[in-house]
């Protein structure tokens, strides 16, 4: 499988299948944007103003709130301060950042995340309270935090599949076999 390491186990816990779903919508839109140089990641599609580039930058803020705001109650860096103060800051400002730092951005916020994530499951599992509450203080897992974030990037990839396909031609599900992410 190591050809494929982004596919889900065919029989796991829910613990593996959860994350192994999450991990293969990660690995799929990383594809999707992989490897463009700021033409390709500043492309629209119709009457969109999205870009890969905004959408890298996006997930890569969405990654650093779950995992440390959301879930713990922490500040997700200074560095998305701005997200705080103008709205799609995330998605406009992308077009002032490199290519590399877009990239190595994402891939990091993804690691901090995962991390974050593997402590929590060792301390509670899936049933892990998150710092959030939902309405009435109702009380939120990390289960709950990790199905939302597969379901941002199940939308997004759609978005990522769209744009990638009008920038080269780019199409399919999965990466292709033995893909990694260019650094």
């Amino acid at each position: 499988m190591s050809d494929y390491w982004w596919e889900p186990p065919f029989a796991g816990t829910e613990i593996e299948h959860l994350l192994g779903a999450l991990d293969r919508q990660r690995a799929t839109f990383r594809w999707k944007a992989d490897g463009l140089d700021t033409a390709g990641l500043t492309a629209t599609v119709g009457a969109s103003s999205l870009t890969l580039g905004g959408l890298l930058k996006h997930l890569a803020l969405v990654e650093d709130y779950h995992a440390a705001w959301k879930l713990h109650g922490e500040s997700p860096g200074e560095r998305w301060k701005p997200a705080q103060e103008t709205e799609d800051w995330d998605y406009t400002s992308a077009a002032d950042d490199a290519p590399e730092e877009l990239y190595a951005l994402w891939d990091s916020a993804v690691s901090r995340a995962r991390e974050r994530y593997n402590l929590a499951l060792t301390d509670g599992g899936l049933d892990h309270p998150a710092h959030i509450t939902g309405p009435d203080d109702q009380p939120v897992s990390l289960r709950r935090l990790l199905f939302d974030l597969l379901e941002e990037y199940a939308r997004h990839t759609g978005h990522a599949d769209l744009i990638r396909e009008s920038v080269d031609g780019r199409t399919g599900e999965d990466p292709p076999a033995g893909w990694h992410p260019t650094r």
